[in-house]
């Protein structure tokens, strides 16, 4: 048992460190992402995670899904098949005054 003490306040620290660089970011991107898709609108031009450049055409809120528009022709795809970080990059965030 004398060995299990002096083991305590590295498994803590270890926890601790887990915490901090696994578990937080991934509840920071898991809530920017949902943030992303909830003010999705009409009109956005987004790229799905297989790459498909669109601009989005319509949402539909009970099933979760939106309809884009690609070159070619229009597709209907699940919010999560849009890419968070591909599409941040087409639309800028709007100028500060």
């Amino acid at each position: 048992m004398e060995g299990f003490s002096g083991q305590l306040p590295f498994l803590l620290l270890m926890l601790v460190v887990f915490f901090f660089f696994i578990i937080l970011p991934q509840q920071r991107r898991q809530k920017k992402e949902k943030n992303f898709m909830n003010q999705l609108k009409k009109g956005d031009r987004i790229v799905t995670k297989s790459g498909i450049h669109a601009k989005v055409v319509e949402l539909n809120d009970k099933d979760n899904t939106c309809v884009i528009e690609t070159l070619a022709g229009k597709l209907k795809v699940e919010r999560s098949s849009i890419s968070l970080e591909m599409s941040a990059k087409l639309n800028p965030p709007p100028a500060k005054s």
